[in-house]
C-alpha cells in the first residue's frame, strides 16, 4: 500500500521538483527581450522591456564598434554581427554564447532569411556576402561582390526581402544585387548596375516592396521595386542639393530605421541639417525639415505618429521629435552626451536611447516625453528588441 502511494503521489511530485519544478520560476517570454551593444567592452546586455531591467551580459564578442543584430523566428536567439568579421549566436534565455565564428576580416551587418533558416553577412573585406545556416552557423554559400576588372566591392545595405530573398548594395561598384534563395542549392542573382555612385546604406519599406539605397557619391537615391524588378532601378530626387555647398560629413547617416509613416518616408539628408520627407506614392520630395544637426538615425514610432531623430557630432547630445502630421519639430530632448541609437518598444509607448559617453540607457514615455528609467551600460550603442524577428527588412 505504501509503495503504491509513493508511486502515485509522492514520487511524481519529487520528480517534478527535482527535474522541472524549480525551473518554472525561471520561465520567461522571449517577446519581451532585447539586447544592447556595449561597443568598447565587446559585450551585449540582455534586457527585458516591461520591467526595464538588465537580465545578464554576454561577452567576448569581438569588435562591436559597428555592430548590428537580428533574431531567430522564435525570438530566442540573437545573431550579432561584429566589425571584425565575427558572427555570434546568443541564447537570450540562458544568457550564454552558443557559438562565435570569424567569417571575414571586416563586416558591416547582416540579415536573416524570411524562413529563419539562413544568416547572410555583408562584408567589406573580402568584399561580398557569406551565407550561413542559422542553426549551426555553417557556411553554405560564399558570393564575392566582383565587378569591373575582377575588383571586389564593399557590401552595404543588406536586408532580407519576401520570397526568401536578400538585397544589398555594392558601395564601390554602384550596383544593387538581388539574391533569390528559393532553392538554396542554386542561388539566383540579379545584378542592377549604374544605380549611382557609392550607395552607403539602404532600407526596405515596411511592406517589403521597395528597396531604397542612399547615395553618398552624388545626389539622389536609388529605388528598386521588388514587385517588378524587371523594371530596373529608378533614380529619385536626383537634383536635391545639387548646387548647394557641400558640408563635411561627421558620421554617415543610417537608413535602416524604417522611417516610413503612412505614405511618407523620412530620410536623413547627407551632410545637411535636414530630414527629407518623400511621398512614397510618387517618390517626390514633399518637404525638407530643418533639424538641430546632421541626422544619423531617423526612426518612426510604430504607429507612425512621431519621427525621432538623433545627430552626428557635435550635436549628438540631443534628440528631436518630428510631428508626422504637420511635419515640424515638436520636441527637443537632451538625453546626454553621445546619443547613438534608439529603439521603440513593440507598440511604441516607450523609446530606449543609448547615451555612450554617459554610460547609460535612457527610457522615455513617447506620449509625455517623461524619463521613465536609467540603466547602466558600458559605452552603449545599438539597441535591438526581439520584436524585430517578425518584421521584414530589419
Amino acid at each position: 500500500m505504501l509503495n503504491r502511494l509513493l508511486k502515485t503521489s509522492i514520487l511524481p511530485l519529487l520528480i517534478y521538483w527535482l527535474l522541472g519544478g524549480a525551473c518554472f520560476a525561471e520561465l520567461r517570454g522571449t517577446g519581451d527581450l532585447g539586447v544592447v551593444i556595449e561597443r568598447e567592452r565587446g559585450s551585449v546586455l540582455i534586457i527585458e522591456t516591461s520591467t526595464r531591467s538588465i537580465l545578464g551580459r554576454v561577452g567576448k564578442l569581438g569588435d562591436l564598434s559597428h555592430a548590428s543584430v537580428v533574431f531567430s523566428r522564435d525570438q530566442r536567439y540573437a545573431y550579432v554581427f561584429a566589425r571584425d568579421g565575427g558572427l555570434s549566436k546568443i541564447d537570450l534565455l540562458q544568457n550564454k554564447l552558443v557559438r562565435r565564428i570569424e567569417q571575414a576580416g571586416n563586416s558591416i551587418g547582416g540579415a536573416i532569411s524570411q524562413d529563419g533558416r539562413f544568416i547572410a553577412v555583408a562584408n567589406y573585406q573580402p568584399g561580398g556576402v557569406r551565407i550561413f545556416t542559422s542553426e549551426a552557423l555553417e557556411l553554405m554559400a560564399d558570393i564575392p561582390a566582383v565587378y569591373g576588372d575582377e575588383q571586389r566591392s564593399r557590401v552595404v545595405g543588406l536586408v532580407d526581402a519576401p520570397g526568401r530573398q536578400f538585397v544589398y548594395s555594392l558601395f564601390d561598384a554602384g550596383e544593387i544585387w538581388l539574391l533569390d534563395m528559393q532553392d538554396p542549392s542554386r542561388i539566383e542573382i540579379q545584378k542592377f548596375t549604374g544605380i549611382g555612385r557609392q550607395p552607403y546604406d539602404a532600407l526596405l519599406t515596411p511592406g517589403g516592396r521597395y528597396y531604397l539605397a542612399g547615395l553618398f557619391g552624388e545626389t539622389g537615391l536609388a529605388l528598386l521595386d521588388l514587385w517588378h524588378p524587371e523594371a530596373g532601378v529608378k533614380r529619385i530626387l536626383p537634383d536635391y542639393g545639387r548646387h548647394d555647398e557641400k558640408l563635411p560629413v561627421y558620421k554617415m547617416p543610417h537608413l535602416e530605421g524604417w522611417a516610413v509613416a503612412g505614405n511618407l518616408a523620412f530620410v536623413p539628408a547627407v551632410g545637411r541639417h535636414e530630414v527629407l520627407v518623400i511621398d512614397t506614392r510618387q517618390w517626390r520630395l514633399v518637404k525638407s525639415i530643418p533639424v538641430a544637426g546632421q541626422p544619423v538615425f531617423v526612426m518612426a514610432r510604430p504607429d507612425g505618429r512621431q519621427i525621432w531623430v538623433n545627430f552626428a557630432f557635435p550635436d549628438n547630445q540631443q534628440v528631436q521629435v518630428i510631428d508626422a502630421e504637420d511635419l515640424t519639430v515638436g520636441r527637443t530632448l537632451q538625453p546626454g552626451k553621445g546619443v547613438l541609437h534608439m529603439e521603440f518598444t513593440p507598440r511604441g509607448e516607450e523609446v530606449w536611447i543609448s547615451v555612450r559617453d554617459d554610460n547609460q540607457i535612457l527610457v522615455y514615455d513617447t506620449r509625455s516625453f517623461q524619463e521613465m528609467a536609467r540603466l547602466p551600460a558600458v559605452t552603449p550603442s545599438g539597441i535591438f528588441f526581439t520584436a524585430r524577428a517578425a518584421k521584414t527588412g530589419l
